[in-house]
């Protein structure tokens, strides 16, 4: 099949309907490049060591394994060791073993972590509503919200392409 033939189920670089997919490929990529750039120069915290404490903030006894950790910031499990790492050295966060599997380990939010996420959560809200909602007219943004709960409907909270193949 050539890359230009039109069939159903199937995008040529020439459908309109790219158009859509590059722009919030990009708008994505921008805006968290910019959330990023913010929070480690107000708060030296990169956007994804945000994402894990505000993931153990919102956890049960603000503690996740380690692999739930990976699952739900979309990172690899040696990602995650590195800055699960990182935010201990900072006393962020501290790993303990679980207390249900002996050879598994888990990341605690610490009091310390939970005022640094409280004081960077300032900034990336204000990140937020200046690159994303304030940028959306207003009467748009229920729309976008609904097509973006359609996408993650459709494949689960934490669905991986594996398991959309194999469902």
């Amino acid at each position: 099949m050539t890359l230009s033939r039109k069939t159903p189920g199937h995008l040529s670089p020439l459908d309109p309907r790219i158009g859509a997919w590059r722009s919030f490929l990009i708008a994505h990529a921008r805006i968290q490049r910019l959330l990023d750039e913010e929070l480690r120069a107000e708060h030296d915290l990169s956007l994804a060591e945000y994402d894990v404490l505000l993931q153990l903030a919102e956890a049960p006894d603000r503690h996740l394994r380690m692999h739930q950790i990976a699952d739900q910031v979309v990172l690899s499990r040696s990602g995650v060791t590195r800055l699960i790492d990182r935010l201990v050295a900072d006393g962020a966060v501290e790993r303990t073993h679980c207390a249900s599997d002996a050879r598994g380990a888990e990341a605690v939010l610490t009091a310390a972590g939970l005022d640094r996420l409280r004081e960077a959560s300032r900034t990336h809200l204000r990140g937020i509503s200046d690159h994303f909602l304030e940028v959306i007219p207003p009467d748009e943004l229920e729309t976008v919200g609904r097509a973006m709960d359609a996408v993650l409907v459709a494949f689960g909270p934490h669905s991986t392409p594996e398991d959309r193949r194999t469902g």
